[in-house]
């Protein structure tokens, strides 16, 4: 498969998971409170904003959309981003999030390396996590939670990836190094969560950066990801601060930070980490 083959696919993929995290991301934060604690709901109400039987649905007006409303991108510039049945306008969010993704997943195709059988299954692995990687930025964005509902369940996803990985013939060494990224990733997070008493970050961000420690390959690759994490969130809240956006005491939410750089990281770590180091021996 030639590399504008992949990008066509895999870009076309990702318009589909990007319409779907849209639909994830609405309905979890109609079952979660201010807090991301499950609401108190009837079990009619929870069958309707099931995310994996329910039809879809305009978020103003409720309305069941058919096929034609549900056309990624395409859907919200023929309506001109407006409901069809109430007429009332529909968030640029929605097609936003669809182009994000599908700019994810062709970059991530055109970017892996698939040398060996194990790469395969990593590469399965984190477009499976890049999905909830995104609905994870894009609800923390609009809510200030993460909630446990996918990070859980992307854990499991995760492990479960590794597993498969070892079993078709990642090397046994590599086990050390995840463990490593681990403890940079969500140790120091831990840490700073402890002595701070939540004030500096939330658990929420602790629990992502044990996640991003089990996607990421070696711990000097995860203090890559919390550099990056850091110059971007320092450099949104300066920009915000200027525009008066934000009061200079204003909270915003670290984990679409976080998760930039860890694609960042995954995609180009290594080659920002060689680029660094030939700087520093060659000075070039």
């Amino acid at each position: 498969m030639n590399d504008l083959t992949k990008i066509v696919i895999f870009g076309f993929l990702g318009l589909v998971f990007g319409s779907f995290i849209n639909a994830l991301v609405w309905r979890l934060n109609q079952v979660l409170d201010k807090n991301g604690d499950p609401k108190k709901l009837s079990a009619k109400k929870k069958k309707e904003l099931s995310v994996v039987t329910a039809r879809s649905m305009c978020p103003n007006c409720k309305h069941t959309l058919s096929s034609l409303d549900l056309v990624p991108v395409f859907s919200w510039l023929f309506l001109k981003g407006k409901c069809r049945y109430c007429k009332k306008p529909i968030s640029a969010q929605y097609p936003l999030v669809e182009l994000i993704t599908a700019g994810l997943f062709a970059l991530s195709a055109y970017a892996w390396n698939f040398d060996q059988t194990w790469m395969v299954a990593s590469f399965i692995t984190w477009l499976i996590c890049l999905v909830g990687l995104v609905a994870l930025a894009v609800y923390d964005a609009k809510t200030m939670v993460l909630p446990d509902k996918i990070i859980f369940k992307l854990y499991l996803v995760a492990i479960a990836g590794l597993i498969i990985e070892f079993l078709l013939g990642r090397p046994s060494a590599d086990i050390l190094q995840i463990a490593g990224s681990v403890f940079v990733s969500g140790g120091i997070f831990y840490i700073l969560y402890q002595v701070s008493q939540g004030k500096w970050l939330g658990g929420g961000d602790v629990k992502l950066g044990l996640l991003i420690g089990l996607l990421l390959p070696n711990a000097l690759q995860a203090a890559l990801m919390l550099f990056l994490a850091s110059i971007l969130g320092t450099i949104t809240s300066i920009l915000l601060s200027v525009n008066k956006k934000i009061e200079r005491s204003s909270k915003i939410a670290f984990g679409p930070f976080l998760i930039a750089s860890t694609i960042i990281v995954v995609l180009y770590g290594q080659s920002i980490i060689d680029w660094y180091l030939n700087i520093i021996v060659y000075g070039v």
